[in-house]
C-alpha cells in the first residue's frame, strides 16, 4: 500500500500508542483525523507530527453512541476523507473477576468493542463508496490469550478478533482489509488509567509496562503491517512467545501462567 496522501483517522489519538501511531504515519507523509475525548492532548499529538500533512482534530466518546454520530456528521460535513481506520481508543483492566463490579465489566465492552463496532459501521458505507479502505484494530497479547487480573478486559479484544476476523471475510470482495494488531508491554500510561474492580484507575504503573517496548518501536511495526496489508501483528517482547506456548502446549501455558506474577 502506498501511504503517501493517504487520509489515517485514529481514535484515542491523544497518548500512547495512538500518539506513537499517529506521529508515525505523519512522517510517511499521511494525513490524519485524531479522534479522543481530550482535545487539549490531542493538540500535543497533532504539535509532535510532521508539519507538512494536513490535521483535523474530533472529539470522541466511544463510550457514547450521540457522542460517535456528532463526530461522524461533523467530519462528513467537512468532507475529509477516510483510507485507513485506526480502531485504538479503549481502558485496560486491573481486577479480579469476583471483586468487579458489573457496571465496570460494561464499561469496558461499551468501549473497547460496542464503541469501536459502532465506530467502523458508521463509517463501513463511505469505504465501500470510496472503492475501498483499510481497518486497523487495536486488541492486545491477551486478545489471543487470557490472563489474571484482565478478564473483562481481555474478553472484549477476544471480541474484537472475532469480529473483526469476521468482518474481514464479509468486506474482502469491497476491497476492506482488516489488520488485527497486537501489542504485548509498551511502555505507555495503559496500567495508570486502568480501571480496579469498583471502576477507579489504579494510578499506579505496571513493573512489565514500565519496562516495555518503546511505543514509537511499535509505531513504525504497526505502520508497516498496514502497508503490507497483513491479516495480524504481534508486536513486542518474550512476552509474544505466549501465544505459541497457549497454541501448542496449552497445558504448560497454563501451569506458567498460574505461576505468573500479574500485577
Amino acid at each position: 500500500m502506498d501511504l503517501k496522501d493517504k487520509w489515517v483517522w485514529i481514535t484515542g489519538a491523544s497518548s500512547g500508542i495512538g500518539r506513537a501511531i499517529a506521529i508515525e504515519f505523519s512522517f510517511h507523509h499521511c494525513n490524519l483525523v485524531l479522534l479522543s475525548r481530550n482535545i487539549d492532548e490531542l493538540k500535543k499529538t497533532a504539535s509532535a507530527c510532521n508539519p507538512e500533512v494536513q490535521i483535523v482534530i474530533q472529539t470522541i466518546d466511544l463510550a457514547d453512541n450521540k457522542s460517535i454520530d456528532q463526530a461522524v456528521a461533523s467530519l462528513k460535513d467537512q468532507a475529509v476523507p477516510l483510507d485507513i481506520l485506526i480502531n485504538n481508543g479503549g481502558i485496560s483492566q486491573r481486577s479480579l473477576a469476583i471483586d468487579t463490579l458489573d457496571e465496570v465489566s460494561r464499561r469496558i465492552f461499551d468501549i473497547n468493542f460496542f464503541g469501536t463496532i459502532y465506530l467502523t459501521r458508521a463509517l463501513l458505507p463511505g469505504m465501500i463508496a470510496r472503492g475501498g479502505a483499510h481497518i486497523g484494530v487495536v486488541t492486545s497479547l491477551v486478545g489471543i490469550i487470557g490472563s489474571p487480573k484482565r478478564t473483562s478486559y481481555s474478553a472484549s479484544k477476544h471480541a474484537l478478533h472475532g469480529y473483526f476476523d469476521s468482518l474481514r471475510a464479509e468486506l474482502y470482495h469491497e476491497k476492506i482489509g482488516v489488520t488485527l494488531i497486537c501489542p504485548g508491554f509498551i511502555r505507555t500510561n495503559i496500567s495508570m488509567s486502568a480501571v480496579t474492580g469498583d471502576g477507579k484507575a489504579q494510578n499506579t504503573m505496571d513493573e512489565k509496562t514500565g519496562n516495555g517496548m518503546d511505543p514509537a518501536v511499535l509505531a513504525k511495526k504497526v505502520v508497516r503491517g498496514i502497508q503490507q496489508e497483513r491479516e495480524e501483528i504481534y508486536i513486542g517482547g518474550k512476552e509474544i512467545l505466549a501465544i505459541y506456548l497457549k497454541r501448542f502446549v496449552p497445558g504448560i501455558f497454563s501451569r506458567i501462567l498460574r505461576k505468573a506474577k500479574v500485577t
